[in-house]
Parts: C-alpha cells; sequence; structure tokens
C-alpha cells in the first residue's frame, strides 16, 4: 500500500527498503503468534502467515543477525523484539494528525496505532468548524499552533490527511517545524528535502490494482468456460 520515497532508507541504512516494509508484516503475524502462546515458529510457517517466501524470509532476518535454530525455529519472543528494535519501536512515538475529516477522525480512533507504540499527541485543522471539537479524547488544535504543538510534544512524525491541493503547503509547515517522517494520505506527490522520510497511502490506487487482478480473473474464467 506505500511506496518508499527515493533516498535514504528508513531505520538501520544497512536493511533494504523492501525488507523494511516485510518486517513489520512478520512483527504483525508474531504478535499474532504471541497473543496465541505460540513460543516458536518456523521459517516456514512464518513465512505462510506473511505472504513471502521462507528463503526470502530467511534472508531477510539475516539482516537482523536472527538466523533461528534448526530443528526448532525462532523463538517468537526473541524475533518480536529485534524486529521491534530495528523498526525503532522500543520507544514510544508521539504523532501528530492533521486533517480530522473523515479519514483523519478515522485514523485518530485506529486503536493499532498505540498497539504498536505510536500515540497520536494531537490533531491539527484548518477548518473553524473543526477546531475545539474533541476527537476520541484529543481537541482539535488550530493549524496556526503546528510548530508550537511538534516542538511541546517533541514530534517526529505526521500524519497527513488533508486535501491534496493543500498537502504540500502543509507538508511544508510541517518541515520547517521539525518534523522528519510524514505519512500521506493525500492524493498527490510530495516534495520533501532529503532529510525527510516520506511514505505515501494511496488507497484509490490500491482498489484500482484490486479491480485489474479482478478483470484477469474473469477473462480466466471466461476463457475456461469457453473451452469447456
Amino acid at each position: 500500500m506505500t511506496e518508499p520515497r527515493v533516498g535514504r532508507a528508513s531505520g538501520d541504512s544497512r536493511v533494504p527498503e523492501a525488507t523494511v516494509a516485510r518486517l513489520a508484516t512478520y512483527l504483525r503475524v508474531l504478535s499474532i503468534l504471541a497473543e496465541r502462546a505460540v513460543a516458536t515458529v518456523s521459517s516456514e510457517e512464518l513465512a505462510v502467515a506473511a505472504g513471502v517466501n521462507s528463503a526470502k524470509l530467511r534472508k531477510d532476518l539475516s539482516y537482523l543477525g536472527s538466523y533461528g535454530i534448526r530443528g526448532v525455529g525462532y523463538d517468537v519472543t526473541t524475533l518480536t523484539e529485534q524486529i521491534s528494535r530495528t523498526l525503532g519501536l522500543t520507544v514510544h512515538r508521539n504523532v501528530v494528525l492533521v486533517g480530522v475529516g473523515h479519514l483523519g477522525e478515522a485514523l485518530a480512533g485506529y486503536a493499532g496505532f498505540a498497539s504498536r507504540g505510536f500515540r497520536i499527541a494531537a490533531l491539527v485543522d484548518a477548518d473553524p468548524q473543526r477546531v475545539g471539537r474533541v476527537v476520541h479524547g484529543l481537541p482539535v488544535r488550530d493549524a496556526a499552533e503546528l510548530a508550537e504543538l511538534v516542538a511541546e510534544h517533541e514530534i517526529t512524525i505526521a500524519v497527513l490527511a488533508v486535501p491534496g491541493s493543500a498537502a504540500q503547503d502543509v507538508c511544508d509547515q510541517l518541515v520547517g517545524a521539525g518534523v522528519t517522517s510524514i505519512l500521506n494520505f493525500a492524493p498527490v506527490v510530495l516534495a520533501v528535502p532529503p532529510h525527510v522520510d516520506l511514505r505515501k497511502v494511496d488507497l484509490a490506487a490500491e482498489l484500482q490494482i484490486l479491480s485489474f487482478h479482478e478483470t484477469r480473473k474473469a477473462i480466466e474464467r471466461s476463457t475456461r468456460v469457453a473451452q469447456g
């Protein structure tokens, strides 16, 4: 769903960007296994659950210095800690969410952020009708207070859920305030300086990709029917 910005890789520069993305998936699977009180998992089991082949998984985990134990597999707790440390999740990070429309409000209420070490510390919007409202326990602050909020909460990560027409201007404000990582939900390509990491989530593009696959499957079904 996300696309890496060309430039400096997130996290440890020795870990490829594609591997970083898969580590997040492995961590989600490991969390589920931990909830089920599973102590160890084989590379094959973890790979199937994560949707990758086992050779790729073993290569990814080798960047962490984790090779598992032959005949036993990986210790779920240890591997979870290794991945969390590599992804920088051993400390809780404050996040500012800019844009509290329908999407922003839904994101503000997403419990998955907190469970993965991220705290929505501030909600910001430029619409006077939204400013002052309380959304999921947090007041919506005026966009004019953005720099102050970033400094107050020591925020380095922002989630951008504003209209495309306003996205670049808000992005520039965030960078000027000291934010160095941005998750962009706006349907535009943003320009950021080299020291800022930018991730883009384009929900419409993802649906278009699924539409392509549905069309292909429909053609394959028609072909099979025609062939009898």
